[in-house]
């Protein structure tokens, strides 16, 4: 794609993360592991490079060391395709000394940056979202359409918008209106997709709307003048004021497509790629997903039994029923334990035989899940100590903070990273 050479990708690395707290209790939200052994960054950053984008920018701000390290380890290019993953944490300068104060105040200060770049083109992209897109073909559309803004779109059923951005869209695929975020049954009842439309997609049995995926194509100057104010959000400001002011269309896109904002999300997405046919495909070849190369073992499973179950690299697991999960790297499992519907995140590290050695005199698990465990629809962060006899399920119990570094949230229990669990601890 010609287009390619002349457009900037533009990756946001989101604010607190609070939704998808505890998760991102010591990391930001594009650092948090995924299906056994990526990030969540290495999505967008991998559907750049398929589609021929490897000039990258990615902006953060909170709990950003596991991220730049994981950048820093995991995205290398040779010196002759001029390509780069720049990283631009909020910085003081002579005209302002605050963090981030949204998607669109984060783009504006650095715009300098992205000057200093030949362009024609910016991509706006999500940090937390599980999808694959050739963006060659929304840019081309852009290209074709004159479009000022180009704003990828997927058909949404009407049950589904809740906390999504919806638009209304002509036949020509330009918008009319953009609305962020609403709650009222008669607005959103106005803004579902015409039949004209609906009858060029895909089948549907409930009436649906077209919901922002955040990702943005803007041409260089209608950026420049769509910035050129205090907004700070696109969704809520940005797009709004620019209808009637430049020309606005839509991309539509059918494929999957996950916004990992809530622990539950989370869980369930990550579940889903223990499915038969998961609804992300992680084995495409055409399109790979990139992450870390680290080199581990290939993992050492004796005498289990396992029903649906995603693996990492350089796991040790013994003697264990594990049903419907997804276990991350380095993970290690002793004897007879059963987990069912977890997430394991894994480890950074592997321990010593003399440093757990030292743990077990001192009282202390070693990192992993013991042996004799129950652990039922659970999220296990890294580094996570779960001694022998451990039980742990959210069955029956409200959302909230419990011992041990233990917090149920969204009806998911989740043990945090490096938490200690205590040999017999039950929840």
């Amino acid at each position: 794609m010609a287009e390619s050479k002349k457009v900037l990708s533009v990756i946001m690395g989101g604010g607190r993360g609070t939704r998808l707290f505890p998760l991102t209790k010591e990391r930001c939200k594009p650092a948090v592991p995924l299906a056994g052994k990526y990030r969540l960054v290495d999505i967008p950053i991998s559907n750049c490079l398929n589609s021929g984008l490897n000039r990258i920018f990615l902006l953060s701000q909170f709990l950003t060391a596991s991220l730049h390290r994981h950048i820093q380890k995991s995205f290398h290019f040779d010196p002759f395709g001029a390509g780069f993953i720049d990283i631009l944490s909020a910085e003081q300068t002579e005209k302002s000394s605050a963090w981030y104060e949204g998607t669109a105040d984060a783009v504006r200060r650095n715009l300098v940056h992205f000057n200093s770049h030949r362009h024609d083109f910016i991509l706006i992209l999500s940090g937390d979202q599980l999808y694959r897109m050739d963006f060659s073909a929304i840019i081309d559309q852009h290209v074709a359409a004159g479009a000022d803004v180009t704003i990828a779109a997927i058909p949404f059923p009407v049950s589904k918008i809740e906390g999504l951005g919806l638009m209304r869209v002509a036949d020509d695929l330009t918008i009319s209106e953009f609305v962020e975020k609403p709650k009222d049954p008669a607005i959103i009842d106005g803004l579902t997709i015409s039949a004209a439309l609906e009858s060029r997609l895909a089948p549907a049995a409930e009436k649906r709307c077209l919901a922002s995926m955040g990702i943005y194509v803007f041409s260089r100057e209608a950026l420049r003048r769509g910035l050129d104010n205090n907004m700070k959000d696109f969704g809520k400001e940005v797009i709004p004021g620019l209808l009637g002011q430049a020309k606005l269309c839509s991309y539509i896109f059918e494929g999957y497509w996950e916004d990992i904002g809530t622990v539950r999300a989370f869980f369930e997405a990550n579940l889903a790629l223990a499915q038969p046919l998961p609804p992300f495909n992680f084995f495409d070849r055409s399109a790979p997903i990139y992450t870390h190369p680290r080199y581990l073992p290939a993992s050492k499973i004796n005498r289990c039994n396992i029903d649906h179950v995603v693996i990492g690299d350089g796991c040790l697991v013994t003697d264990s029923t594990l049903k419907h999960c997804v276990i991350g790297i380095r993970s290690v499992l002793g004897e007879n334990s059963h987990l069912e519907d977890v997430v394991m995140m894994g480890a950074d590290y592997y321990q010593t035989a003399a440093e757990v050695l030292a743990d077990k005199a001192a009282g202390r698990p070693a990192i992993g899940v013991g042996r004799n465990c129950r652990i039922n629809r659970a999220i296990i962060d890294k580094n996570a100590r779960i001694g022998d006899g451990v039980t742990l399920s959210p069955a029956a119990k409200p959302d909230g903070d419990y011992a041990h570094g233990v917090v149920i949230r969204d009806g998911i229990l989740c043990v945090t990273k490096g938490a200690v669990l205590p040999s017999g601890f039950a929840l």
